[in-house]
């Protein structure tokens, strides 16, 4: 921790991640939503060929357009970005039990699927490594607004560091626009914060980042436990 700590006052992503990906002794991951932010990210990586894996979780309810996106990734960069998916059967058995629908009933209902779409898959992937690396930025979320770029993540075991933290989301937009990185047209459209179907909605102009996500739920419950805040 006491390297990484040495690298936290390190403003640039393309330099930060070029260093973190140099550390011999650490195993670096990369999970990729496919969001504006993560697509800069992935493609600081794959430009730049930097050794640190990157994932992507299908929780079974993506946007068609999320799919596209994962592949013109795939396409243009010409790298692979491996896929995780949720236990089959525990789906199954959550289909079975409380329909396709569940989550509108209930808070816990709501991070029951998620625990099972993503928070488990999630942990496979993490398994083993030693560096966790996110698209996080500060003005996601009031949760996120006390988040350090450099952090030990109790709940994994592991270090998360987050190289967009203190980015704009017009930062996010000119890096795509400069370098034609690809990006789900959805955000063209309203969505901002973009999950899966139907826990995802357009925001209108003057609502929260984050309204259009479980947007039947109040506004501090808005997390699906990926990133719990571990310090």
């Amino acid at each position: 921790m006491q390297i990484l700590e040495n690298l936290i006052d390190i403003n640039d992503p393309t330099d930060l991640l070029s260093r973190v990906a140099l550390l011999s002794n650490e195993k670096v991951t990369f999970s990729s939503s496919l969001s504006a932010e993560d697509q800069v990210i992935t493609d600081i990586i794959f430009r730049n060929n930097l050794d640190i894996e990157i994932f992507t979780l299908d929780t079974g309810r993506m946007f068609s357009e999320t799919y596209q996106t994962l592949q013109k990734t795939k396409e243009k960069y010409q790298k692979d970005i491996k896929v995780y998916f949720p236990d089959a059967i525990e789906v199954e058995e959550l289909m079975t039990e409380k329909g396709a629908f569940s989550f509108f009933d209930s808070l816990e209902n709501r991070k029951e699927c998620c625990e099972i779409r993503k928070v488990k898959p999630l942990k496979r992937a993490l398994k083993g490594k030693t560096i966790w690396i996110t698209g996080i930025r500060a003005e996601h979320s009031q949760n996120r607004t006390d988040m350090v770029k450099i952090e030990w993540d109790q709940a994994n075991d592991l270090t998360k560091i987050h190289p967009l933290l203190s980015w704009s989301a017009d930062q996010v937009w000119s890096y795509i626009k400069e370098n034609n990185v690809p990006f789900n047209v959805l955000h063209n459209q309203g969505f901002i914060s973009i999950g899966c179907q139907p826990c995802t909605r357009a925001i209108q102009q003057h609502e929260d980042f984050r309204a259009g996500r479980w947007w039947w739920e109040e506004e501090n419950k808005k997390e699906c436990g990926l990133h719990s805040t571990t310090h």
